[in-house]
């Protein structure tokens, strides 16, 4: 089976493939553009990204040159936090649109419920950024929309005035923090877990009982942990600047975890990284 085969299919009836590739970090220039070319060439075809990234251009270069029709491909991009209304979101949605080169986007979620700049009043700013968003989904300018880090209460205030039901919730995820009550609620709701960071923080690597899985599977550590996330029917989406690494970590499809080993790795929690409260952030 073609990874380009390998999807879930979201709320909306629309196809999403099972993994991603992560950009936040990677430099706006060569950089972004290069690492997204070499993850185009090794297979991916979902590429994720966002406005305060800085490298929608860059990206939109890489797939320019990629030569890759734009239906096979399926791009996301996210709604910063100084544009949190209905007419920011609309002049937001058109400058990611122009810096990617791009007619639409596959998928468009507001990247934070609750920052700074809507503290104590994110219930409005939200209601009115998805209105912008639902247009666009309306003009063809989106296909799918969702959130990123809102947690039970955001998604229920934000479910009281929609239209359309968020996608997906993109969130930190992985073995160190798995978010139980979160992920339990989604699930219920039919909104698919992208995970972010699924890698954790570089602690992850040295967990010994990982170390030893991967003489057991002939898979690296990477490959291992985010085999677990495709298992818990999450979507993970791991970044690299490294040609290797980016093709290596996109081979997860041709083996299983055994249910004693996916339950061994669901007990490193707190053991790298955990996530952020987005009621506290401050940015």
């Amino acid at each position: 089976m073609k990874f380009s085969e390998e999807t879930y299919r979201l709320n909306n009836g629309e196809r999403i493939p099972m993994i991603g590739f992560g950009t936040w970090q990677a430099a706006d220039g060569k950089e972004a553009e290069k690492s997204v070319l070499s993850a185009l060439e090794a297979g991916y075809r979902h590429i994720d990204t966002a406005a305060i990234y800085k490298n929608e251009e860059s990206i939109g270069r890489a797939i320019k040159k990629s030569g890759i029709k734009r239906e096979e491909l399926f791009v996301t991009t996210k709604l910063w936090n100084d544009s949190h209304s209905y007419e920011l979101a609309k002049l937001a949605i058109e400058e990611s649109l122009k810096k990617l080169d791009l007619d639409y986007v596959d998928l468009y979620l507001i990247h934070w419920p609750n920052p700074l700049a809507i503290r104590g009043e994110y219930q409005v700013a939200n209601t009115e950024s998805w209105r912008a968003m639902e247009e666009a989904v309306s003009e063809g300018k989106i296909k799918s929309i969702g959130v990123s880090n809102f947690h039970p209460h955001h998604l229920k205030e934000l479910l009281k005035t929609a239209i359309i039901k968020p996608v997906v919730n993109q969130i930190y995820l992985n073995p160190s923090d798995s978010q139980p009550e979160l992920v339990n609620y989604c699930q219920k709701q039919d909104i698919l877990l992208e995970a972010y960071s699924p890698l954790g923080t570089g602690q992850i690597f040295e967990i010994l009982e990982l170390k030893q899985l991967t003489e057991k599977y002939q898979k690296t550590v990477a490959q291992i942990v985010l085999r677990w996330s495709i298992q818990h029917g999450f979507l993970p989406l791991p970044k690299s600047v490294t040609a290797e690494r980016i093709a290596e970590n996109i081979n997860i499809f041709d083996f299983e975890l055994s249910e004693d080993d996916m339950l061994l790795i669901d007990g490193f929690y707190g053991k790298a990284g955990s996530a952020k409260n987005p009621d506290e952030v401050e940015f």
